[in-house]
């Protein structure tokens, strides 16, 4: 339906007449009527009050497809940080409606995900901050500390709290229900290696190698890291060692091993591979992973101008092969960039 049917049709359900909708928008009556005939087209700054005279959002004052109204919540969800509580209902509201069309399930299930975890880390950053505040004025006591802890992810020292059996069992159940997909192989290696569960990892990834399309790169790291995990740094180093030889050109292949020597400390090592694989990148647009990793690595060292200077080249990444300008991720980025600085 086009937008001036839409406002016709809107006044009528209001009860409204031309010269009184008019009268509430300040405009004169022949203005509507334009409208309403396709004569002319509402400034797109009359566009919030008619929504609010009609009592509905203003995507509402548009006939979009369902598939369009998915655009948008996503879109919005990478461009805002932290979402209106009017519109987060709205869209909690229309998702669910969607996960009720068998066409768009899928893709309504993974966008009220993305809505639920887009507020859990809009108020984990709020539980950061003020987290922080709170153990600074009183660093003998816990209870923040706990927040904080699950709020960034901190180390757990209770093993009962710290292991990832629940991961563990999910994963395990997917690969039991979907035994010919490589995905949930290969996180459930992830977090057996967490655990140290070498015996159970080296079981899944005899699966995972008998899958046609499993990494033949990806097969020989977790091969070496489950070395690492039965305190076998001699045959884990060979491993790793083997693939470079084989595999000196590959992207993904430096990266898993600088990956590798990250998780042994071995930073100089792990920064040169990084380089080295962000180089050789033949996607476009590139991830930023590696330059992520570098900058992680150069503050480790306590290289804070060498850390910034990486966020600036993440920042120039994402605005020339992303295209990205105003996105979450690039204002997170350079927030980083200042947190760097501050601490020179």
């Amino acid at each position: 339906m086009e937008l001036g049917k839409k406002i016709r049709q809107l006044r009528f359900k209001a009860g409204l007449t031309q010269e009184q909708l008019a009268e509430k928008l300040g405009i004169g009556a022949q203005s509507v009527s334009k409208w309403e005939n396709q004569v002319a087209m509402p400034d797109i700054t009359a566009l919030p009050l008619l929504a609010e005279i009609f009592g509905v959002q203003i995507d509402d004052l548009f006939d979009l497809t369902n598939e369009q109204r998915l655009n948008r919540i996503e879109n919005r969800l990478d461009m805002e940080e932290d979402l209106p509580q009017d519109i987060f209902l709205e869209y909690e509201e229309f998702l669910k409606t969607q996960l009720l069309d068998e066409r768009q399930k899928k893709r309504a299930a993974s966008l009220i995900a993305y809505l639920y975890w887009h507020k859990m880390d809009t108020y984990a950053r709020k539980v950061r901050r003020y987290a922080r505040d709170a153990i600074r004025l009183a660093p003998g006591e816990k209870d923040c500390q706990w927040m904080l802890m699950k709020a960034e992810g901190h180390a757990i020292w209770d093993w009962n709290l710290a292991n990832h059996q629940k991961a563990i069992d999910f994963y395990r159940e997917l690969t039991e229900a979907n035994p010919n997909e490589k995905l949930p192989w290969e996180f459930l290696i992830d977090n057996l290696l967490a655990d140290h569960r070498a015996d159970e990892a080296e079981r899944a990834l005899q699966h995972l190698t008998a899958l046609k399309d499993s990494n033949p790169i990806l097969n020989g790291v977790y091969s070496a890291h489950i070395a690492l995990a039965r305190y076998d740094e001699k045959t884990a180093d060979a491993i790793m060692e083997e693939l470079l030889r084989e595999h000196p050109d590959n992207s993904d292949c430096l990266f898993e091993t600088a990956q590798y020597h990250c998780v042994k400390c071995e930073y100089e090592k792990a920064i040169e591979l990084y380089e080295r694989a962000f180089a050789l990148s033949k996607r476009q647009p590139r991830f930023t992973d590696e330059l992520r990793s570098i900058a992680d690595i150069y503050e480790i060292m306590g290289d804070y101008k060498k850390a910034a200077d990486t966020c600036d080249r993440i920042i120039e990444l994402l605005e020339k092969e992303w295209n990205m300008t105003e996105e979450v991720e690039i204002k997170r980025v350079i927030e980083e960039k200042k947190r760097l600085l501050a601490k020179l």
